[in-house]
């Protein structure tokens, strides 16, 4: 099973910009595709991004079109989500999946993903 661990969390003020990385250990994270959620408090975990295994094609959440880019570096066995314009609304703990099941996979959902990292905080003040 791999190993996630998120960073690069922190306070940023609204517009400004973070990178979370997400390395993965025990096996090669280019086995798998990969996703980034999020959840505020209070809220339920909602869908950030994705980045498939083989292509490359990426998936955004409407909320976050245009402003964070997923990538992925496996030579690092490292996923980033670049958060750029961030808005308040932003604001919550950041978790990256790594999942590996046969097609056809719904990106969006939680339940393709077998493993989670710990989470990192992101808070964007006003």
């Amino acid at each position: 099973q791999v190993q996630l661990v998120e960073s690069g969390g922190g306070l940023v003020q609204a517009g400004g910009s973070l990178r979370l990385s997400c390395v993965a250990s025990g096996r090669t994270l280019s086995r798998y595709y990969l996703g980034w959620f999020r959840q505020a408090p209070e809220k339920e975990r909602e869908f950030v991004a994705a980045i498939t295994k083989s292509d490359g094609r990426t998936f955004y959440g409407d909320s976050v079109k245009g402003r964070f880019t997923i990538s992925r570096d496996n030579a690092k066995n490292t996923v980033y989500l670049q958060m750029n314009a961030l808005k308040p609304k932003d604001t919550a703990v950041y978790y990256c999946a790594a999942g590996d099941r046969l097609r056809p996979v719904v990106f969006t959902i939680q339940s393709a993903y077998g493993a989670w990292g710990q989470g990192t905080q992101v808070t964007v003040s006003s």
